[in-house]
């Protein structure tokens, strides 16, 4: 185990150094962490603390409280296809952020866009909480989860059809395809504190995870409060996921991949798996941004689409395998 903590410590810190230092301006690492560190007010100054950093402390951030969020909603249902989205957060909140850009909210006012979407994704978590009831089972959560996703997804389908602004629909649709380019330090301190809630809030669930592995008598024979369990990891799942998709749009893929390629060095104990997978996560956005500056850097290619792209792949061969040993 401390092998793996120490290279995925590594890893992270190497990716995040390359984000630091991958643009499209050709300047050396050392001249821009130069810049970065001791800089004066000069234009690399400003690219490095106002462009760069951001991003990459947003990639950090996100990568690792999504990688998270997977792998205790995972740990939760005891199911490994379990996703952070599937308690229709990032579809509510998406939805309050599409209905900021249509409305002309996110155009007046520069914070309209995340603030819209951490208020669609406060009021969905609260429809899922109504819906599946306080004391009901992990059944009744998904499946308040999946209305609560179809329904945002309706409702935003509904707002691009009906949209006479061809260019809101665009916007629209380019958001929602997830994306760090051009945003800010306000952005990071918008997302900032709700993912530090909600990350802690998950980190405190390893004893009540690993107690789940034995069936949910056995933990609540141990000491282990199954309500408070699933609200925390409610609460929880709904800061991170709200707060990534207020700042970054739809980033999907990473909370489902990264506990699955984690978890057979981790001795697949749900505990271990949440720390592992929050490093995890960072690595994995962090790549996936550098990858998108490397790859069509012309093109401004989304975030979204490169997890995409890496991650359905996974996802079939999951698939695949667990079909593979069920028969």
């Amino acid at each position: 185990m401390r092998r793996l903590a120490v290279a995925l410590c590594a890893l992270v810190m190497a990716l995040f150094v390359g984000s630091l230092v991958v643009g499209p301006a050709d300047i050396g690492i050392a001249q821009s962490l130069r810049a970065l560190l001791t800089g004066d007010a000069g234009p690399m100054t400003l690219v490095m603390r106002e462009i760069r950093l951001p991003r990459a402390l947003l990639a950090l951030m996100i990568g690792g409280s999504l990688g998270l969020a997977g792998a205790a909603m995972q740990g939760y249902l005891r199911n490994p296809l379990a996703d952070p989205g599937l308690i229709g957060v990032s579809g509510s909140a998406a939805l309050g952020a599409v209905l900021a850009i249509q409305t002309g909210l996110a155009a007046g006012f520069a914070l309209g866009l995340p603030l819209a979407a951490l208020a669609g994704a406060l009021i969905g978590v609260f429809l899922v909480l109504v819906l599946a009831g306080p004391g009901g089972t992990s059944l009744t959560l998904i499946l308040a989860g999946i209305a609560i996703s179809a329904l945002a997804g309706a409702f935003t389908s509904l707002v691009l059809n009906l949209s006479p602004n061809p260019f809101a629909a665009n916007e629209i649709v380019f958001w929602m395809m997830g994306s760090l380019a051009d945003r800010s330090m306000t952005h990071l301190w918008i997302a900032l504190p709700l993912i530090v809630i909600g990350a802690a809030m998950l980190a405190t669930l390893s004893r009540g995870l690993d107690a789940l592995t034995l069936g949910e008598d056995a933990a609540e024979a141990l000491g282990i409060g199954l309500r408070r369990l699933r609200l925390t990891l409610i609460f929880g799942t709904a800061a991170v996921v709200g707060a990534s998709t207020a700042v970054a749009g739809a980033i999907g893929f990473v909370g489902l991949v990264v506990p699955h390629l984690l978890r057979p060095l981790v001795g697949a104990q749900p505990g271990r798996l949440l720390w592992a997978s929050a490093f995890g996560g960072a690595a994995m956005l962090l790549a996936a941004d550098i990858a998108v500056r490397i790859v069509l850097p012309a093109r401004d290619l989304k975030l979204g689409v490169v997890t995409a792209l890496v991650g359905a792949p996974l996802f079939l061969q999951l698939i695949y395998r667990t079909r593979r040993s069920g028969l």
